[in-house]
C-alpha cells in the first residue's frame, strides 16, 4: 500500500511549482514591458525560478513512487533528469542571486562578470542545461502515464511541455540573441506550469480513487464476515 503521504506531499509540491512557473512567467511578462526594472526584476526573475526546483523534483519523485513496478524505470528515468535540471539551475540561479546583483548594486561587477547570466555565457548555458533536461524529463516519463482516463490528459500535457525542448533549445543557443528570439520559447509559459498541475490534479485524483477502493474493499469483507 502507498503512503497517503505521497500523494499529498506529490499534489502540494505540485501546486506549488505551478505556482512559481506561473509567477516567473508573469515576472518575465512584466520585465520585458518596461514593468519592472533592475534589481528587482532579476530579483523576481530567478528568485521565482530557483521557488520551482524542489517542488518540481518532489512533484516527480511522488510520481514515480505511484508508477505501477512495470514502469518504474520511466518514472526513475525522469526523476534522474529532474534532478540534473535541479542541479544546473540551482548552481545559476543561487549565484545570481547571492553574489551577481549585490556585486552589481556596489558597482563591483567587474570581478565577477564571469558569473553574471548573459547570452551564451557559462551560466546562461547553465540554464539552458537546466530547462532542456526538465524537458526530457517529462519526455521520458511519458510511458509512466495510462493511455486513457485523466492520466492520458496529463500524457498529453507532458507531450506539449515535451516539445517546446528544441524550441527552448534554439532560444538559448542560437548565434545572435534577441529579445524576439523570447517570443519562440514563449508557449512554454503555459506548457510547463500546465503540465506540473495536470500532475498535482493526477496525484489528487489518484488518492482518492484509492481511498474509495479501499473502503469497497472493507465493506465487503465486512458483508462477507456477516454472511
Amino acid at each position: 500500500m502507498i503512503d497517503q503521504a505521497i500523494y499529498k506531499i506529490g499534489f502540494a509540491a505540485g501546486l506549488a511549482a505551478f505556482t512559481a512557473t506561473l509567477s516567473y512567467v508573469v515576472a518575465q511578462i512584466l520585465q520585458l514591458a518596461g514593468v519592472l526594472r533592475f534589481p528587482l526584476d532579476e530579483i523576481l526573475i530567478y528568485g521565482t525560478s530557483l521557488c520551482i526546483v524542489i517542488p518540481f523534483v518532489l512533484e516527480m519523485l511522488a510520481l514515480h513512487y505511484i508508477t505501477p513496478d512495470e514502469k518504474k524505470f520511466w518514472s526513475h528515468a525522469a526523476v534522474i533528469f529532474s534532478v540534473v535540471y535541479a542541479v544546473f539551475v540551482t548552481a545559476n540561479y543561487v549565484v545570481q542571486l547571492a553574489t551577481v546583483i549585490p556585486m552589481k548594486l556596489k558597482g563591483e561587477l567587474e570581478e565577477f562578470t564571469v558569473l553574471e547570466q548573459t547570452p551564451h555565457s557559462m551560466f546562461w548555458n547553465y540554464d539552458a542545461i537546466g530547462y532542456i533536461f526538465m524537458g526530457l524529463a517529462m519526455l521520458i516519463a511519458l510511458p509512466a502515464f495510462e493511455k486513457h482516463g485523466f492520466q492520458r490528459w496529463v500524457r498529453i500535457s507532458f507531450l506539449a511541455n515535451a516539445i517546446m525542448t528544441p524550441f527552448i533549445s534554439i532560444v538559448y543557443f542560437y548565434p545572435t540573441f534577441s529579445e524576439t528570439l523570447l517570443f519562440l520559447g514563449f508557449p512554454w509559459g503555459v506548457t510547463a506550469p500546465l503540465a506540473m498541475l495536470m500532475l498535482a490534479l493526477m496525484l489528487r485524483k489518484e488518492k482518492q480513487r484509492r481511498i474509495r477502493s479501499k473502503i469497497i474493499t472493507t465493506l465487503s469483507e465486512s458483508m462477507a464476515e456477516k454472511l
